[in-house]
């Protein structure tokens, strides 16, 4: 029932439980297989859950770049060409675009503009890199220094401590001097660690004293694998994954001889920490199942990537096992002595998490393992693979297309989600992060990429000379976490306590109900005698010839339908909301055929349910939203559909049917459920536009009939509307304002305000679309070059047959989508209203991604309110969630409370709230909507009735558990009754049979008793009565046996 959302790239899905050792640093080996095994004991999914909370004090937030992707200055000022330089100038390498990073940000000579960004930031921290060929064109740290470029860094660190804020400098970031590569064929040669150490003791010499954070080398597994292996970086080699070894093997000796000077030289008087930068990806098992071999595969995922790095340096100063076996002797291998000097040969883990990494783990996954962003889950494989170490997270963050600009609306939700799940790291399993790094500062060149993609949380013009940094709405998203130091609450969670009003419609909502002709009691409409047993074989023969008097159909008849509403009256609910079948009822379209055996049986649902006191909502027409008929007769569909004016005079006859057939049982009709929804399978504009209008036209002539011929009925009559709440995508922006409230308009005000108008001025007139529809088409129209608005006219005797043909608001409402305009570039179709919806993925959802978002449900009712004013009632005719839990399900229990608790707030606010319906009644098969389990599954209820039950009973949410404001709180208890009948219905017939039995037991002795004596009696009396006939006649006493006859 409720739409469908597409969600995001994002898609996190398990808890975490910690095991008895995990925060052990050498529990066991391979520790980090745990965090697949944990049990899913709640099926809310608290991973997605936004956690509101702050870091700790001191917490360093951060931003970065790396020198080749934003200096520029490629050759300026004594600069030596770099393996990227010479590859993004080479006919072979770079992009297919042959973009080069020759100017790009300009941050080098930009750098006072950077710093200023990072001010606007509040920024705490900058993690840049050092460019090794600016420093030393030749490569040789021996040799003398480019003393501009040792300058511009010396410059560029002072500034940052003037601002306060650390700087966090990398001694590599793939730009090796080319010399290098050209004389040593760079990393592959051992000759390159050499080197490396001397590069890195000269700069911990001339930066330390003002450097407290060093990173070595920037993710070496790209650097390995796509400069040396596939040839997608620089320098270009495909020497595939034996190339890939050699040179991660030298990497990593490469780091450990920097980490060991570091140690042995400066520490001790510049009290700095050194680290090295590791990239990896997260992977999950298949389907979620956490079998030895999925766990084991996950396991070998990570370890091929951040284990390849990790394991010598964090673990036992050697490669894991897994990479032992898969690679053999093309692994190359450390000596005893490397070993001990490799082995925790860094200060602090250094993490980087991004797209680069995730889009190689794609081709790591076996088995249909799942690559997922989850960086929260792979802290937390870090502390169990490795120990309680710090941890920085050194680069995180995602990218936008070049197209998207300054507006980049996706990023600001993947930051938060980031974030968010390095808090949860924080708080839920104490890991020691102590820094977060946002990549990157600036828009810079993005490897093979080039400039088709953007990083940075500050947009450059690449197209325009000088040094402007605009901060994107991501920058401005950042500088509120970093000034907040995390997240507070968006929105308030302070629980209300109170009660709705006593006649609150409590109820369940159902799709069109299953007419269930068979199986039905025979014994009173067959016709036919029957004789048992004639042949032997045991069966029932019918007598021919004769044939007996039978009487009409009862209710009875239908055994499904008792036995259906005794499950609903378990429940407590006080109203049922379902709909019938049009189709069914007319299959021709009009009344020239009518199925009354289906209108007999949609009147003996509504008498049984006024005998179980009761109430129906009956919706007459419940679109399918699907081929091949979306619900209607299939003659009317065939001509048109909703497209055609006769479809509006068929569904008035329809409707006087329902009326005359059903209305002196019904109080509330549903003309059509969810319009808004059926127009979405028209294909194009126009058709959606003139069904719209033709569905409006239906219902008021449906409205108007009913107040004209049936006002003795009293009942009220209004439709259905789909209406979740629309939320700006961009908090930033004024036109996803625009959006949002145009999105609502479209979606709610095109079918309500040609009923009711609004109370917002007197411009706004009954019985016509909203003026903002109306003014947004038409320029809409205007600027595609198209003569005029696709929005059919009313006619005046239309508008005036729609006015005030409302008697209520009624309302399905599942989820708040976040809203944002379309941009006009957009290649595919646009709808209507010009809008794209997505989810934020840091919002708990269901498994078919429906989020849950209570307070939509409070803003969607006080927008309602207040368009449409306060006089009509509102009524939630359909909320549910969908639940995999086949009887506990806690996701529908939280669901219903915390909206429930926001339906509360919205009626505490004046709003107009009178009912509340949850979606659904049953499932059709597997676990999903329902409250009862499906009929193949014995209709089992779930956990969610008590919970629902319990809120009817007190009528809401009182301050007194045993507070019960309403007299129909005793129908409730006697109705918790009725559902423990039917729970144990088979126990009770199993006991009563037995206690019938007993009973006729117990009369069969007593009579057998009572004869026994009754005989003995009349025996003694007929021997009296002999000796005393014989006395009389004096004749001789002969004592004989009584004989008796």
């Amino acid at each position: 029932m409720p739409g469908h959302l597409s969600v995001p790239a994002c898609s996190l899905v398990y808890l975490l439980l910690l095991g008895f050792c995990w925060n052990k640093a050498a529990c066991s080996r391979r520790g980090g297989m745990s965090i697949w095994q944990p049990p899913r004991t709640n099926p809310v999914i608290t991973d997605q859950s936004l956690l509101h909370g702050t870091f700790p004090p001191g917490f360093l937030w951060g931003s970065g770049t790396s020198a080749f992707q934003t200096e520029g200055a490629w050759n300026q000022d004594g600069k030596g060409t770099s393996i990227w330089d010479f590859f993004t100038h080479s006919s072979t390498g770079g992009n297919s675009k042959g973009d080069t990073a020759d100017v790009v940000s300009d941050s080098y000579n930009c750098w006072e503009e950077d710093v200023e960004a990072l001010d606007y930031l509040g920024a705490r921290a900058y993690s840049f890199s050092l460019s090794w060929p600016r420093l030393f064109p030749d490569g040789n740290a021996a040799g003398k220094p480019n003393a501009v470029a040792v300058e511009h860094y010396s410059s560029l660190i002072e500034r940052l401590l003037e601002k306060k804020i650390q700087p966090i400098v990398t001694l590599y970031h793939s730009d090796l001097p080319q010399v290098l590569q050209e004389q040593y064929g760079g990393w592959k040669n051992e000759k390159l660690v050499e080197l490396f150490e001397a590069y890195a003791r000269f700069c911990f010499h001339t930066f330390g004293s003002r450097v407290k954070h060093w990173l070595t080398i920037h993710n070496p597994y790209l650097a390995a694998v796509q400069g040396y292996g596939t040839g997608v970086h620089a320098p270009g080699e495909k020497g595939g994954f034996s190339g890939s070894l050699i040179v991660a093997h030298n990497l990593i000796r490469a780091h450990a001889r920097a980490w060991y000077i570091y140690d042995s030289h400066f520490r001790a008087s510049q009290k700095g920490k050194v680290s090295i930068v590791l990239g990896s990806h997260w992977v999950e098992p298949q389907r979620g199942e956490a079998t030895a071999a999925n766990v084991d595969s996950c396991q070998q995922s990570i370890e091929a990537v951040l284990g390849w790095f990790a394991g010598p340096i964090f673990g036992e100063g050697n490669y894991p096992d897994s990479l032992r076996k898969k690679y053999g002797r093309l692994l190359p291998t450390f000596t005893p002595e490397e070993k001990l000097w490799v082995k925790k040969s860094a200060d602090f883990f250094a993490l980087s998490f991004g797209p680069n990494n995730l889009r190689l783990g794609r081709d790591l996954v076996h088995h249909g393992q799942t690559v997922t962003p989850d960086l929260h889950r792979l802290l937390n494989w870090i502390k169990l693979e490795y120990g309680d170490l710090r941890v920085l997270v050194a680069e995180a963050g995602w990218f936008s297309e070049a197209s998207v600009g300054r507006e980049d609306t996706v990023a600001i939700y993947l930051m938060k989600n980031f974030i968010n799940q390095v808090l949860k790291a924080v708080k839920l399993d104490g890991v020691q992060v102590f820094g977060y790094v946002a990549w990157s500062l600036v828009d810079g060149f993005e490897w093979n990429y080039g400039y088709s993609i953007r990083r940075g949380l500050f947009y450059v013009d690449f197209n325009q000379p000088g040094c402007g940094r605009t901060p994107k709405t991501s920058a401005k998203y950042y500088r509120q976490v970093v000034a907040d130091n995390g997240f507070h609450s968006d929105e308030p969670s302070t629980e209300v306590k109170g009660h709705f009003p006593c006649n609150f419609h409590w109820g369940i909502a159902d799709s069109t109900l299953q007419v269930h002709f068979h199986p039905y009691s025979p014994q009173f409409n067959d016709p036919l005698l029957y004789r048992w047993n004639l042949t032997g074989d045991g069966s029932l023969h019918p007598v021919p010839g004769v044939k007996l008097q039978t009487r009409p159909a009862q209710c009875t008849d239908y055994q499904f339908i008792p036995s259906h509403l005794r499950m609903l009256a378990s429940t407590g609910a006080s109203h049922y909301r379902f709909a019938l079948n049009w189709t069914l009822i007319l299959p021709k379209g009009d009344r020239s055929l009518v199925n009354t055996e289906a209108l007999r049986y949609y009147r003996c649902v509504l008498t049984e349910l006024k005998r179980l006191g009761l109430e129906a909502m009956v919706i007459m027409y419940y679109p399918t939203h699907r081929a091949p008929n979306l619900g209607l007769p299939a003659p009317l569909h065939d001509s048109g559909g909703w497209l055609q004016y006769n479809t509006v005079e068929a569904f008035q006859q329809y409707a006087e049917l329902c009326y005359q057939e059903f209305g002196k049982w019904v109080r509330h009709w549903i003309t059509i459920n969810e319009p808004n929804r059926l127009i979405d399978a028209y294909p194009s504009g126009i058709e959606r536009h003139q069904a719209a209008h033709n569905l409006l036209l239906a219902h008021a002539k449906a409205w108007r009939l009913n107040d004209r011929e049936y006002n003795q009925q009293q009942s009220l009559v209004s439709l259905a509307l789909h209406a979740d709440w629309a939320q700006p995508a961009n908090p930033f922006l004024e036109s996803h304002e625009a959006a949002a409230e145009r999105f609502l308009l479209f979606e709610i005000g095109r079918f309500i305000d040609p009923l009711l108008g609004t109370q917002y001025g007197e411009e706004q007139i009954k019985g016509d679309y909203p003026h903002e529809i109306k003014t947004y088409l038409m320029e809409r129209a205007r600027l595609m070059g198209l003569p005029g608005s696709p929005l059919p006219n009313f006619t005046d005797s239309e508008r005036e047959e729609l006015r005030g043909a409302l008697s209520f608001i009624a309302i399905n409402h599942f989820t708040t989508r976040l809203v944002s305009p379309q941009p006009q570039k957009q290649r595919n179709p646009s709808p209507d209203h010009g809008c794209l919806t997505l989810s934020d993925p840091t919002w708990p959802s269901s498994s078919m991604g429906q989020a849950v978002v209570p307070w939509g449900l409070h803003k969607m009712l006080k927008w309602v309110s207040q368009r449409y004013g306060r006089k009509l009632p509102i009524y939630i005719t359909g909320s549910g969630i969908d639940d995999l839990a086949p009887v506990e399900d806690l996701l529908r229990q939280q669901y219903l409370r915390s909206y429930l608790q926001e339906g509360l707030k919205a009626y505490l606010d004046g709003v107009n709230l009178q009912g509340f319906y949850v979606w659904k009644f049953q499932d059709w098969h597997g676990p999903q909507y329902g409250l009862f389990t499906s009929a193949r599954l014995q209709s089992k209820p779930k956990a969610s009735i008590a919970a629902y039950r319990e809120i009817i009973a007190h009528s809401g949410l009182p301050n007194n558990a045993t507070e019960q404001p309403c007299k129909s709180s005793e129908l409730h208890k006697s109705c918790s009754t009725c559902e423990w009948i039917f729970r144990n219905k088979a126990l009770l017939v199993f006991g009563g049979c037995l206690l019938i039995t007993a009973a006729m037991l117990g009369t069969l002795v007593v009579y057998v008793i009572i004869a026994r004596r009754n005989h003995k009696q009349d025996r003694g009396r007929h021997k009296r009565r002999v000796i005393q006939m014989r006395k009389n006649k004096g004749a001789p006493m002969l004592l004989c046996p009584t004989v008796e006859y």
